[in-house]
C-alpha cells in the first residue's frame, strides 16, 4: 500500500528529513538505493526494515522532545512548541473524512432516491414546473428542503443574507433575477418568503449605525431591510436587543413581500389572481413554523405602510 506523500528516514541517527506515521496505521520508509518497506501494524516485512526500525528507535531516544502519534484518520505532520522544544505532532485533517462523506451522502442518495424515482428525474430532465419560488436565508441551519419536505423539481429556490427581496428601483441583482426567471418564465403559483429565528443578518441590520458609510458588504445589502427596522423600533423599543430581532425577523419577512409588490409583472400577476405571496417563520428553538399570505389590496403608496395578511397558520 502507498501513501500520497511519504516522509523519508535517513540512515544518519539525526535525519534532517521528517518522520510520519499515517492514517492506516503503516510507516512507509523510502531509500534512494532500495526498496521500500511496509510495517502493517507491529508486523515487520524484511529483515532490513527491521535494521532500519531500530534506528528509528534510536532516533527517538536521541529525541525526547520527539514523539509518534498514529491514527486510523487522515493527518497532516505539524510542530507544536511544548516544554521550550519542538514536538512533531500528527494532526487529524478533515478534509478526506468530509468528502467521503458526502460520497456516501450521494450514494445513498442515487440507491433510495434516483434509482427508485427514476422515471420522475427522467421527466424532470426534460424540464422543470415547480409550484413554488423560495426565498429563504443562506443560513447553514434552515435548508427549506430539510424543513418543509420540498422534493427535486417543487420549489425553485433562491438563498440570500437574511432572505431579503430589493425593491424593483434597486436595479439587477441575482435575487430579482431568480424572481424573473421563476414568475414569468417557470410560471411559479407561490412565492414563499422564509425567515427564522437568531438571523445574522437581522442582527447586523438592527446593530448597525444609521449614519454609518461602510464598505462592508453584508451592511450594503441588509440596509435593504431598513424599514422592517424603523417599525420594529417603533413597535418593540422597550425590549431587548434579542427580542427586537426576533420582532425585525418577522417584520423583515413582510417587508420581502411588500418589496415584491415593486415589480410590474409580480403584482400584475397577484392581482389577477394567478400568483400568491407567502411568508414564513422557521423558529429552530423549539421548531415551531409559521405561515401567512399576503392580503392583496392594491399596492400602497406609502414606502413604510403596513401590509395586510390573512391566513395564518401555526405547525408546531
Amino acid at each position: 500500500m502507498a501513501v500520497p506523500a511519504p516522509s523519508f528516514v535517513s540512515r544518519d541517527p539525526f535525519p534532517s528529513a521528517p518522520i510520519a506515521l499515517y492514517s492506516n496505521s503503516f510507516l512507509e520508509i523510502h531509500r534512494p538505493s532500495s526498496r521500500a518497506s511496509t510495517i502493517f501494524g507491529q508486523k515487520l516485512e524484511s529483515e532490513e526494515t527491521e535494521q532500519t526500525h531500530l534506528r528509528l528507535s534510536t532516533v527517538l531516544r536521541s529525541n525526547s522532545g520527539l514523539t509518534l502519534k498514529a491514527s486510523r484518520e487522515p493527518a497532516g505532520l505539524t510542530k507544536q512548541l511544548r516544554n521550550g522544544k519542538f514536538e512533531t505532532e500528527l494532526k487529524k485533517t478533515d478534509e478526506c473524512d468530509l468528502f467521503d462523506d458526502l460520497k456516501y451522502r450521494f450514494l445513498i442518495f442515487k440507491r433510495q432516491k434516483y434509482m427508485e424515482n427514476s422515471k420522475h428525474f427522467q421527466d424532470l430532465a426534460k424540464g422543470q414546473a415547480p409550484k413554488f419560488m423560495v426565498i429563504a436565508c443562506a443560513d447553514s441551519r434552515v435548508c427549506p428542503s430539510n424543513i418543509l419536505g420540498f422534493q427535486p423539481g417543487e420549489a425553485f429556490m433562491l438563498r440570500n443574507i437574511a432572505n431579503l427581496v430589493p425593491p424593483f428601483e434597486n436595479g439587477p441583482s441575482e435575487t430579482n433575477a431568480a424572481l424573473e426567471f421563476s414568475v414569468n418564465f417557470l410560471k411559479v403559483e407561490n412565492v414563499l418568503v422564509i425567515g427564522h429565528s437568531r438571523c445574522g443578518g437581522i442582527q447586523a441590520l438592527m446593530s448597525m449605525p444609521d449614519d454609518e458609510n461602510s464598505s462592508s458588504f453584508i451592511r450594503n445589502w441588509v440596509v435593504i431591510g431598513k424599514n422592517a427596522r424603523i417599525r420594529t423600533e417603533a413597535a418593540a423599543s422597550n425590549l431587548c436587543f434579542d427580542q427586537q430581532c426576533r420582532h425585525c425577523e418577522k417584520e423583515s419577512i413582510n417587508n420581502s413581500l411588500s418589496n415584491l409588490l415593486t415589480y410590474p409583472w409580480i403584482e400584475e400577476k397577484v392581482a389577477k389572481g394567478e400568483l400568491f405571496l407567502h411568508g414564513g417563520y422557521y423558529d429552530f428553538i423549539d421548531c415551531t413554523f409559521e405561515k401567512w399570505t399576503l392580503d392583496y389590496r392594491g399596492r400602497a403608496k406609502e414606502e413604510n405602510a403596513i401590509i395586510a395578511v390573512k391566513d395564518r397558520s401555526f405547525w408546531w
